[in-house]
């Protein structure tokens, strides 16, 4: 299982961003996927998740309204639309995904909000 992040970087506050996590080396589209982050010196939050199917979708109380979780299965990709970013949103962002019990993650990419 492989799952490699994309698409993060410096933007100011009220942009927006859209991050990519592209798997391999199983069914991704039998899978839920999530996206989490965790900021310096803080633990790792769940940020959003999404069905297999993308039928089903959740957010963290902190995002909603303002990220968007959605997956392409041809690709085997999901994605993370932030909008309306606040500094707040500042941290490392990783895709993962529970396989045969294992839960694998990708090495995540950076995202910091700053003026």
């Amino acid at each position: 299982v492989q799952l490699v992040e994309s698409g993060g970087g410096l933007v100011q506050p009220g942009g927006s961003l859209r991050l990519s996590c592209t798997a391999s080396g199983f069914t991704f589209r039998s899978y839920a996927m999530t996206w989490c982050r965790q900021a310096p010196g803080k633990e790792r939050e769940l940020v959003a998740a999404i069905s297999s199917t993308g039928g089903s979708r959740n957010y963290a109380d902190s995002v909603k309204g303002r990220f968007t979780i959605s997956r392409d299965n041809a690709k085997n990709t999901v994605y993370l639309e932030m909008n309306s970013l606040k500094p707040e949103d500042t941290a490392a962002y990783y895709c993962n995904t529970l396989y045969r019990s294992t839960r694998y993650w990708g090495p995540g990419t950076q995202v910091t909000v700053s003026s």
